[in-house]
């Protein structure tokens, strides 16, 4: 049985799909979670205590899948001298369809990519994020700064951690480049739909496919 704080957060949320966050009442969140209000606040402490803790979850889930996507992507069929496996393009499309379909199906997510906050949803602190992994990541962790920024960084540094390969060596800024603007147009698709996710994320695959080909095809050149 999930823990009394798992259930408030699944209760919390819940409540967020039928009324604004100001209309949702501690007292109907610990009542749907089946555990006393004292509880409630002991393990959160307040409202807003709540609503950080909701967010901060919500994210964690959110970069977690992100992370699956870019892993799990499809082997393709790579260029001669390519390293083998899934290519730059084929991960940041998984991970465009996993944004997309998560953006839609998720409003406090649809909210932190976007920065748009309805009153449906909790105005509270920005999360701390959870710290990436890897020679990429930062040296020390960092607290997010507010709005859709942070949750931005934290896709692209995860996108060209997954992109890279090999731990230890620098990375081509061609390749950042390419992992930046896979997110961008990623995020433009959130905010204003205009394709099927499979059609907006072929495109993101041609245009990082194209990014680092022709990284690759300036360095094949330089080394002649």
């Amino acid at each position: 049985m999930p823990a009394a704080r798992e259930l408030l957060l699944d209760a919390a949320f819940a409540a967020l799909r039928s009324r604004p966050w100001n209309g949702v009442r501690m007292v109907d969140v610990a009542a749907a979670a089946g555990v006393s209000r004292q509880t409630l606040y002991n393990e959160f402490g307040s409202k807003d205590g709540l609503a950080r803790a909701l967010v901060r979850r919500e994210a964690e889930a959110f970069l977690a899948g992100v992370e699956r996507a870019l892993a799990a992507a499809p082997p393709t069929a790579a260029p001669a001298g390519a390293a083998a496996g899934a290519d730059a393009g084929a991960r940041c499309a998984a991970a465009a369809c996993w944004i997309l379909r998560t953006a839609r199906a998720n409003p406090l997510v649809r909210a932190a990519l976007t920065g748009c906050r309805g009153d449906r949803l909790p105005v509270a602190a920005a999360p701390v994020l959870p710290a990436p992994r890897g020679p990429f990541a930062p040296a020390a962790p960092r607290r997010s700064a507010p709005g859709a920024a942070a949750l931005t960084d934290a896709v692209r540094e995860r996108t060209v951690r997954a992109v890279s390969g090999t731990a230890g060596e620098r990375v081509p800024e061609a390749v950042q480049w390419a992992c930046e603007a896979a997110v961008r147009l990623t995020l433009s698709f959130v905010v204003a739909p205009g394709a099927s996710d499979e059609e907006a994320a072929a495109q993101v695959a041609r245009l990082v496919r194209t990014l680092v080909g022709e990284h690759d095809a300036a360095g094949s050149r330089t080394d002649q």
